[in-house]
């Protein structure tokens, strides 16, 4: 294999596929990124056995040579390192005697020990006839405001999840802890062929969002049985299932409330953040929630700290009031993902859900469980 190539060009791809670099080493070849070179171009594959990532750079005469095509694995975290600190703009790189890889520039040689294509797992990214297409930046913002949400306690590996429902061109997402919910329905572009209900390690979600850029561009999910493979541009990630039933969440949410209260959520955020300075419990951080006519209290204390108490204004849909206690830091993160200006709570009772949601749609619901103080 022999191949001139712009370093950048190499370099950002290089970037996409080692998110999926293996760090446990139990098999060395997938410590490893396997070069891939044809007359189509060059193709760049990692993977840890849980996630594949796999970059295709279509031949370019302006950004590359293809002068001898090949295979090999090259160590992940040295070629990285190697084409990150190159200076020049081009770089060469060429296989001699099947292991050895020269990795050149005008100023700067590099030797490194290759690894035989042979031992590289086999790794089936299939492709279905009829994906499911997603505009990019939907699903990236789907994923940015939910995924937190999910669990992080492997006892109950369902809820290190995102839930995905397909159901005709309705596409629900959960995330769930057992304390909070995170909820997003987007509506497709066209009907699904069949119904899925899948369950996607947050974890590996998470790094397809960072994959995702800001642009229009479709997204394709390939989904089967054991795994799910979204393809993007030039890019081919697959990420294994969770296998079990993902809880039923929808009972969770109530049918009606006893009080709604309508506020401006960066001052709702604002407020919650420097009340939650003086809890004592920095993980539960338990602020409590009082209203009075049209009139929000939000205050937290602690023996050893002291006080605070903090007041603004609110519109409210009845006279009810009510005293609430729950998360702080549960209920920042779901303000911060929240759309629009306004923000709408949704009270039951005191021991029951709250529901956030924006006033100006309804598409994502954030429910937080109260907290007992007594």
């Amino acid at each position: 294999m022999k191949i001139k190539i712009k370093k950048d060009l190499l370099l950002e791809n290089l970037n996409k596929v080692a998110k999926a670099l293996s760090t446990k080493n139990l098999v060395p070849a997938l410590a490893g990124i396997k070069f891939d070179l044809d007359k189509k171009g060059l193709t760049l594959t990692a993977s840890d056995n849980d996630i594949t990532i796999r970059s295709f750079i279509p031949y370019n005469s302006e950004d590359m040579e293809s002068i001898e095509e090949g295979s090999i694995i090259i160590q992940g975290r040295y070629i990285l390192d190697i084409v990150r600190k190159l200076p020049d703009a081009t770089i060469n790189l060429e296989v001699f005697d099947e292991l050895k890889v020269i990795i050149s520039t005008e100023n700067s040689e590099y030797n490194l020990n290759g690894i035989n294509k042979s031992e590289y797992p086999n790794i089936n990214l299939e492709v279905n006839k009829t994906p499911i297409i997603i505009n990019s930046k939907v699903f990236k913002d789907l994923i940015n405001q939910t995924a937190f949400a999910a669990s992080t306690d492997e006892a109950r590996p369902q809820l290190t999840g995102l839930n995905l429902k397909i159901v005709g061109d309705i596409l629900e997402c959960n995330c769930t802890d057992s304390y909070r919910l995170a909820r997003k329905i987007v509506k497709l572009n066209a009907n699904a062929e069949n119904d899925y209900n899948i369950v996607i390690p947050s974890k590996n979600i998470i790094e397809v969002s960072k994959l995702l850029t800001d642009d229009d561009a479709d997204l394709e999910l390939h989904i089967f049985n054991n795994k799910i493979v979204f393809k993007y541009d030039n890019l081919l990630f697959q990420s294994r299932l969770i296998n079990g039933t993902f809880p039923d969440t929808s009972n969770l949410l109530p049918k009606e409330s006893m009080l709604k209260v309508t506020v401006k959520n960066s001052d709702l955020y604002d407020v919650i953040d420097r009340v939650s300075i003086l809890t004592s419990d920095k993980e539960k951080n338990v602020v409590t929630l009082e209203t009075n006519g049209n009139t929000l209290t939000m205050k937290s204390s602690s023996a050893e700290i002291g006080r605070v108490e903090e007041k603004m204004d609110i519109v409210k849909d009845k006279e009810e009031d009510i005293t609430i206690s729950f998360s702080a830091r549960y209920v920042m993160e779901a303000l911060k993902v929240l759309e629009g200006d306004n923000c709408e709570i949704s009270f039951v009772g005191e021991v029951n859900p709250i529901i956030f949601k924006s006033s100006e749609n309804d598409d994502l619901i954030q429910l937080v469980l109260p907290i007992r103080t007594y």
